[in-house]
């Protein structure tokens, strides 16, 4: 939290540190448990990687990505399939191809999401047959 503090007040201008920061405190907020915390880290690195880079480059992409597997870690699965099913996979199958490994991390994501989802029915469950 020091270093993102001391790159927001000397570096502003350096909008690519203060991401990469962000996205440093933010694995170490979600590896120590505290998602809710990493969860509004990722949701601000997402909206400016969108801003900066648009929907289909694989650094929004991959930021988006990581929110899914947050929103999964807290059982918000509805939020997760919806952000990977209606725009982060139609996104990577686009600009980079069904079969990159991003496009393919995830189709694993929305098979998680779909099976780990308590509420889920049986129409997510063949979701998620088609979709691996």
């Amino acid at each position: 939290e020091a270093n993102l503090a001391l790159l927001r007040r000397y570096w502003s201008h350096d909008v690519n540190a203060i991401l990469v920061a962000q996205a440093g405190l933010a694995s170490c907020l979600g590896e120590t448990g505290r998602y809710e915390e990493a969860l509004v880290l990722m949701r601000d690195i997402y909206a400016k990687d969108l801003a900066q880079h648009g929907g289909s480059h694989e650094r929004t992409i991959t930021s988006g990505s990581n929110i899914a597997i947050t929103l999964m870690k807290l059982d918000r699965c509805d939020e997760a399939k919806s952000l990977v099913r209606n725009q982060l996979l139609p996104a990577a199958r686009q600009s980079l191809g069904a079969d990159h490994r991003l496009t393919l991390l995830l189709n694993e994501n929305l098979t998680a999401a779909l099976v780990g989802d308590p509420a889920g029915t049986r129409d997510d469950l063949l979701e998620a047959e088609t979709v691996m």
